[in-house]
């Protein structure tokens, strides 16, 4: 009876929109992404580098995107990005339709990220600042959550910046997804692009932090400005805030662009399969009529 219950009750919790479930895959893997990797930025400021640094906080992020893809890979893909989401639509890898769903969930799963690195770290953070958050300033903090131009960074140059480390981001992530490229072993993917964050972390995050992923810096830096360190989130670096939202979008679309051109459209045509025998296309075949049955979009 007990089992019985089990089913009926898991059955009932099932989700059978596929969209609906995919959604909350993003926003589960953006959120992971968030808490942990902001939380590596939160340990380094907060302990004022005894607990980290540069090199803790770019594989501490690394980290937070590798489990983040592991944790939502396989029923979303994983994007937990809305630069990634635009470049796999753009290829033609998902549907358009997906686009506004995935990058809802991406922010709403940042914003709540960020309210978990704030919630874990209040005491520490209330002892840090005094009480008093600030974004610039010997006790700054706003720069735990979200990304800011060093003094003598141009809003041109941060732009560039995020433009080149995404276009290079989606390359690796074409790359390593691409099975007509080199092969990456199965279950091993998120590692790979879990490696490409720390090359990008470890070679262009000196101007501005690197973030190559809207959701993960407008989301944390919306909270910010309810939490308490209010409207000089968006002023700050001559009004950077835009920088790390458009330039990821631009450098996804170089990016996609530059991988279809160069790697993808070049590929040798893969030989078509084998005819099947009448019954594998009958089952086939019903297959996919009772696939379609369940999806819904």
């Amino acid at each position: 009876m007990s089992k019985i219950m089990k089913r009926s009750f898991k059955e009932k919790l099932a989700l059978k929109n596929h969209l609906v479930k995919e959604a909350l895959s993003e926003f589960l893997g953006t959120f992971i992404l968030v808490a942990l990797g902001c939380g590596a930025v939160a340990q380094s400021v907060l302990s004022r580098g005894e607990l980290g640094g540069a090199p803790m906080i770019s594989l501490g992020f690394a980290m937070a995107v590798t489990i983040a893809i592991y944790i939502a890979g396989g029923v979303s893909g994983g994007h937990i990005n809305p630069a990634v989401t635009f470049a796999m639509c753009l290829s033609g890898k998902i549907r358009w339709i997906k686009f506004p769903v995935y990058v809802v969930a991406q922010f709403l799963g940042a914003f709540v990220g960020a309210a978990a690195v704030y919630w874990i770290n209040y005491d520490l953070l209330m002892f840090y600042t005094e009480g008093k958050l600030t974004v610039t300033g010997v006790n700054k903090t706003a720069h735990i959550f979200a990304t800011y131009p060093e003094e003598y960074l141009s809003v041109a140059n941060g732009f560039s910046d995020q433009v080149m480390s995404t276009a290079i981001l989606l390359l690796g992530v074409f790359a390593v997804f691409d099975p007509c490229n080199l092969p990456v072993p199965k279950g091993l993917e998120p590692i790979a692009i879990g490696l490409v964050i720390i090359l990008l972390t470890s070679s262009m995050a000196r101007n501005s932090g690197c973030a190559m992923n809207p959701a993960r810096d407008l989301s944390p830096r919306l909270f910010t400005y309810f939490a308490g360190w209010g409207p000089e989130v968006f002023t700050a670096g001559h009004h950077f805030w835009w920088v790390p939202i458009v330039g990821p979008m631009v450098g996804a679309a170089i990016g996609t662009a530059i991988y279809m051109l160069f790697i993808e459209l070049h590929h040798a045509p893969q030989e078509p399969p084998q005819r099947s025998t009448e019954h594998e296309k009958y089952t086939l075949t019903n297959m996919e009529e009772e696939k379609s049955l369940h999806t819904s979009i």
